[in-house]
């Protein structure tokens, strides 16, 4: 099972604060900054396909690939009901060091720290790879990930989120546990579910292996798959990078 598979029913719940749209609009400024005629994106870890709704409904063509059939369950079943742009999003169950798609797009994009979880040198450059020979000449890759200066300067705690809807309540407490030698954090989560009916509670517990990057290491893996590093900011603001900056977005052209 896929490590969302047990919560996936709840991804959508616990996320519903995080702005899609404008992540959305961010990276749409993005492309227009650096490669103008883009029509068609392969998003790879598309999740739930939040970002690709957001972007199809800009007028470009999606192709969405993830590992998890549960999440990908969750995206097709939005697609189908949707009023419009629902022909221009494609979702596919695939791993992104590996899925080969026999066709190229203008833009490739991965994100909410999907190249964090490729915890291995070889996971990042089969990635990079992945994402370079499904770019057309003069294309872009996009991602995001946690930024190892910030991360060894402000490291993780625990952190506790409560969300609900008319049916259900969830708690999901995160605890990290960082080992520094491998450039790895496992995030513990536990995850209680109440049925606010039945007054039913599940427990949910699953364990996320996150790998926190460097510029210098990624500048590796991406030039040699042929890809360059362009563009590097702190992710939705456009800041410079810093040791404040959990979340940092790199663009990188074919």
């Amino acid at each position: 099972m896929s490590v969302f598979g047990n919560y996936s029913r709840y991804y959508n719940l616990l996320y519903q604060d995080k702005d899609y749209s404008a992540e959305a609009e961010y990276l749409d400024s993005l492309i227009k900054k650096h490669c103008p005629t883009a029509k068609s994106i392969l998003d790879l870890g598309c999740g739930t396909g939040k970002h690709d709704f957001s972007l199809a409904g800009m007028g470009y063509e999606i192709t969405g690939i993830d590992r998890s059939e549960e999440m990908l369950a969750i995206a097709i079943s939005h697609q189908s009901s949707l009023q419009s742009h629902s022909s221009l999003l494609t979702f596919h169950q695939g791993d992104i060091r590996t899925v080969n798609l026999d066709r190229t797009y203008d833009v490739v994009i991965s994100l909410f720290h999907v190249m964090s979880y490729q915890t291995s040198q070889d996971d990042i450059a089969a990635a990079c790879v992945t994402a370079r020979k499904h770019l057309k000449p003069g294309g872009i890759f996009v991602f995001d990930c946690w930024y190892g200066p910030a991360v060894l300067t402000d490291p993780p705690v625990v952190r506790v989120k409560r969300l609900e809807d008319e049916e259900i309540t969830v708690t999901r407490i995160a605890e990290p546990v960082m080992h520094p030698n491998e450039n790895i954090v496992d995030v513990k989560y536990h995850i209680f579910v109440r049925d606010k009916l039945k007054g039913e509670i599940t427990e949910l517990a699953e364990s996320h292996h996150m790998r926190y990057l460097f510029r210098p290491e990624l500048e590796l893996s991406l030039n040699a798959s042929g890809l360059s590093i362009i563009e590097t900011a702190e992710w939705l603001t456009g800041k410079e990078a810093g040791l404040d900056t959990w979340g940092v977005c790199f663009v990188a052209r074919g």
